[in-house]
């Protein structure tokens, strides 16, 4: 029987991870293309033959999205595999209709055929949506981890923008490895605040490797914490599955694929911004989460903010400059910069988008609903040199940085301004450290 010609609808992530756990060696399948979206300058490159297999020493070519029913005619796909996250359900069946009607087969893995078994205790955080305060969560869990003694290996889920030759394994351990591993903004976004609290983080592209590196790193490894991206499912078979949902998108937990696997798969759901959240909102998740995961302990929390220096902020006309993703393809209109801004007295918020500049332009023209608000995009120099470009021109008092890094390390930012962040609180119980409680319990027996 001839293999089947598949195509992987992806975006540099859980598309990589699908080949290689499920494809890659895999002779009942020819994988003839991927396809790219939401992360720009992906199309165009090869998946290189080092990281293909046996099958593949030529590499397999990466194609934009847009090209799919082209390529699904002229490849003679048979079957296309959707594979990556933080879309909505409509989105999803939209893609799902093109496939079928250009007459190949749709589909979508579950975690038999994806999820890696560790030799280690796995802790997974994830989330129904981009934003929702996963990374709070994950830096929360660490510390509970830490205190109780135990060597914390976070490894996060992908985000190979690069060499992904030079990419298929990552280790950081201190800043500067940052700057070796050549990372974009979105990148240290992820991985500084896990090095600045003396946690080891990998990630890169060959999510085996990665794990079996994790297990044995030199500095000792207890745990390993599974850092999610977007609302993907964990890569690795979790002992304790943790998923945030966020109230400020009530619904929104039912509504984006794969956002509810990972709320079906928690044995602990997390609901944030509780603080910040309308009471009907609150009840809406409540009730969602009964719905689909009755067995799951639910934690009430919330996002309490930190500002460096809030007279920069008090009675100034400000500009907010907010994660990326999550503003982009997570749609947030509200992020710690706004309830900063809220909260310590800014006189304004001024709209970035009148002077935005190059790549910058080109985000707000391809996601026009961002609200009062500029993304930290800097998934290459270009974009960073925009970046900077962009906040020079904006006519504001001074600058609230609310991405999990300081942009001032890595661009120059001509005007006052201050970090502020968000850190996960629990409201009564149950809590995190009573599931870690547990679990800890059982790591024993």
């Amino acid at each position: 029987m001839a293999s089947r010609k598949v195509i992987i609808i992806g975006a540099a992530g859980r598309d990589f991870h699908n080949f290689n756990t499920y494809y890659r060696d895999n002779t009942n399948f020819e994988v003839v293309a991927f396809t790219a979206a939401q992360i720009p300058d992906i199309a165009g490159r090869k998946y290189p033959a080092s990281l293909s297999g046996k099958l593949y020493p030529n590499g397999i070519p990466i194609y934009d999205q847009k090209e799919l029913e082209r390529l699904i005619k002229e490849l003679d796909a048979d079957e296309c595999v959707f594979s990556y996250s933080d879309v909505p359900y409509n989105v999803v069946m939209n893609i799902s209709a093109q496939v079928n009607a250009a007459g190949a087969d749709f589909a979508l893995l579950g975690h038999k055929n994806t999820m890696i078994k560790s030799t280690k205790p796995v802790i997974a955080v994830g989330a129904v949506r981009t934003g929702c305060g996963k990374s709070q969560t994950t830096r929360r869990i660490a510390e509970i981890l830490m205190a109780n003694g135990l060597k914390v290996i976070a490894v996060r889920h992908p985000m190979p923008y690069g060499d992904l030759e030079a990419q298929k394994v990552q280790r950081f351990a201190e800043i500067d490895d940052l700057k070796k591993h050549s990372c974009t903004i979105e990148e240290m976004e992820e991985y500084e605040p896990h090095i600045t609290r003396g946690n080891v983080i990998y990630s890169g592209v060959d999510y085996e490797a990665i794990l079996r590196a994790a297990e044995n790193d030199p500095s000792g490894c207890d745990v390993i914490l599974w850092d999610g991206g977007n609302n993907d499912f964990p890569f690795f078979k979790p002992d304790l599955m943790v998923t945030v949902v966020d109230p400020h998108r009530p619904g929104h937990e039912l509504a984006y694929y794969p956002g509810e696997v990972a709320l079906r798969l928690a044995d602990a759901v997390v609901i944030n911004k509780i603080d910040s959240a309308d009471f009907e909102n609150i009840q809406t998740v409540r009730e969602n989460i009964e719905k689909v995961n009755p067995r799951a302990v639910v934690i009430d929390a919330a996002s309490s903010i930190n500002a460096e220096n809030p007279d920069i902020i008090r009675g100034k006309r400000v500009l907010v400059i907010e994660d990326g993703p999550t503003l982009t393809h997570g749609e947030m209109k509200i992020g710690a910069g706004v309830v900063a801004a809220r909260r310590f007295g800014a006189a304004e918020l001024v709209n970035p988008k009148p002077f935005a500049v190059g790549k910058l332009a080109e985000t707000f023209a391809t996601y026009p609903n961002i609200g009062t608000l500029l993304p930290a995009m800097g998934y290459g120099e270009e974009q960073m040199s925009d970046l900077s470009a962009t906040i020079d021109k904006v006519d504001c008092d001074s600058v609230i940085i609310a991405t999990p890094i300081d942009l001032n390390r890595v661009i120059k930012i001509n005007k006052p301004n201050t970090r502020v962040e968000y850190n996960l609180s629990e409201i009564g119980s149950p809590n995190l450290e009573n599931v870690l409680e547990k679990f800890l319990k059982n790591l024993k027996k």
